[in-house]
């Protein structure tokens, strides 16, 4: 009986990290796809409508190119075209870390929780981002044209 629980027991951990693997698939996917059609390459991907609408970068301006340079190991140009992005994908792939960590251990995953104040905080630093990385000082954190 010890050989069926033990395999019961492998079993029970392949369910519970299927989540995590599940939501890992789905992200390597399109970053597959972005690693193969570089964004760089005019004509691939859609302009960004608040960039076209304003002339100004968005948060999110530079996130594919970005995620393109990461897919090639070129840190310096992921974080010039878009260091929030970077930052985000490392805090992300830490709570995955966390998460896979607590299916295989049958642990609690990692909660996140907002407030008010980390809500009003988070906006705060969008905010200041797309102000700082469209003036003349914050050009570095502006990716190039295409």
């Amino acid at each position: 009986m010890t050989a069926s629980r033990s395999s019961a027991g492998e079993l029970s951990a392949l369910r519970r990290l299927a989540r995590p693997f599940g939501a890992l698939a789905a992200v390597a996917l399109p970053t597959l796809y972005v690693s193969a059609v570089d964004p760089n390459t005019p004509g691939h991907y859609p302009t960004c409508p608040f960039l076209q609408a304003t002339g100004w970068w968005c948060p999110g301006c530079g996130g594919l190119r970005c995620v393109h340079a990461l897919s090639r190991g070129d840190l310096t140009a992921a974080c010039h075209d878009n260091l929030l992005a970077v930052a985000l994908f490392g805090v992300l792939g830490v709570l995955w870390v966390r998460w896979a960590w607590a299916a295989l251990t049958d642990g609690a995953p990692p909660r996140i929780a907002f407030g008010l104040r980390g809500t009003v905080a988070l906006l705060a630093l969008l905010v200041a981002f797309t102000v700082f990385r469209n003036l003349p000082g914050g050009a570095g954190l502006a990716p190039p044209l295409v």
